[in-house]
């Protein structure tokens, strides 16, 4: 990999697991919003600690680079169930956050893509195959 498209990936992986890792004292201390979310998906408390198992995961996975690809992965999933979340269930605006919440959302989904173009020599042959390469 270049050292341009290292520099790259890395601010990718930092942007997505530092927007991952901050919400987990929310969801872990049962803030009221992510409380709020999960029992309006009806997912309240397990969907909340499962929710933010699969965070932290994810946002260690993508500080170590060997593993960034997988953790993308893991949070592209994760996030791409939130956005469908809030585009069919929840709104774009949760309790009045003018949509912050949706918008990272979207930020580590497309941080999460990236890393995994940009590390897709850490996934099995097949996912290669699958990934664009640039």
């Amino acid at each position: 990999m270049s050292a341009r498209r290292n520099i790259i990936a890395w601010i990718a992986q930092v942007v997505a697991a530092a927007i991952l890792l901050q919400t987990l004292f929310f969801k872990f201390s049962g803030a009221p919003e992510p409380v709020h979310i999960f029992t309006t998906l009806g997912a309240e408390p397990w969907g909340r600690y499962a929710s933010g198992v699969a965070e932290l995961i994810a946002g260690i996975l993508l500080l170590i680079p060997s593993r960034a690809a997988w953790g993308a992965l893991l949070a592209a999933g994760v996030m791409a169930g939130a956005i469908v979340s809030h585009l069919t269930v929840l709104g774009i605006d949760v309790m009045g956050d003018g949509g912050t919440l949706f918008a990272m959302a979207w930020i580590v989904l497309f941080a999460s893509a990236t890393v995994v173009i940009l590390r897709r020599d850490g996934l099995p042959a097949l996912a290669r195959r699958i990934v664009p390469a640039l």
